[in-house]
């Protein structure tokens, strides 16, 4: 019992982290999950984050956001639409893993706003505090950025699924 809700507590937070890093990447992941059948949302409001399309359009909108991320005119992620777009996700993301889980709902939503939040004003903070520290150039800090959410990503979907 234990071990399950560490795992409860511990990995929706980190899906909800790694949507305040890229918003669409979490999604994905969990929809990949899903189609796989290694999260049960078959019967469930979540069904239709266990299609093959699902899978395919988030994956395309991920890329898409790890593309557009690079580019210069880019809202930053705590400008108004992309810090909401992350809120916002970062609950969906929680509520479909609370609902793989059989969990609560609402537990699940507000453990992934939690962490999308966390995640926007930290990620933000890193990347910016670290491009000026080290006089690096963005592209290297957001490439690794991008790898460092799609890790987080499997490694709580993997909790996730035990």
């Amino acid at each position: 019992m234990a071990i399950a809700m560490m795992s409860w507590m511990f990995a929706i937070p980190m899906l909800g982290f790694a949507t305040g890093l890229r918003t669409m990447t979490p999604m994905a992941v969990l929809c990949w999950f899903a189609y796989l059948h290694h999260l049960p949302v078959h019967q469930s409001w979540a069904f239709w984050t266990t299609h093959l399309v699902t899978a395919i359009v988030f994956s395309v909108l991920a890329i898409g956001e790890w593309i557009g991320d690079k580019l210069p005119n880019t809202p930053n992620r705590v400008s108004l639409f992309p810090y909401l777009a992350r809120l916002g996700f970062g609950g969906l993301v929680g509520a479909v893993a609370a609902t793989g889980l059989h969990g609560s709902l609402l537990e699940g939503i507000l453990l992934g706003l939690i962490g999308a939040l966390a995640g926007t004003f930290l990620g933000f903070r890193l990347r910016t505090g670290l491009c000026h520290r080290l006089g690096a150039p963005d592209l290297p800090v957001a490439l690794a950025e991008d790898a460092f959410a799609v890790l987080i990503c499997v490694l709580a979907m993997g909790i996730v699924t035990g």
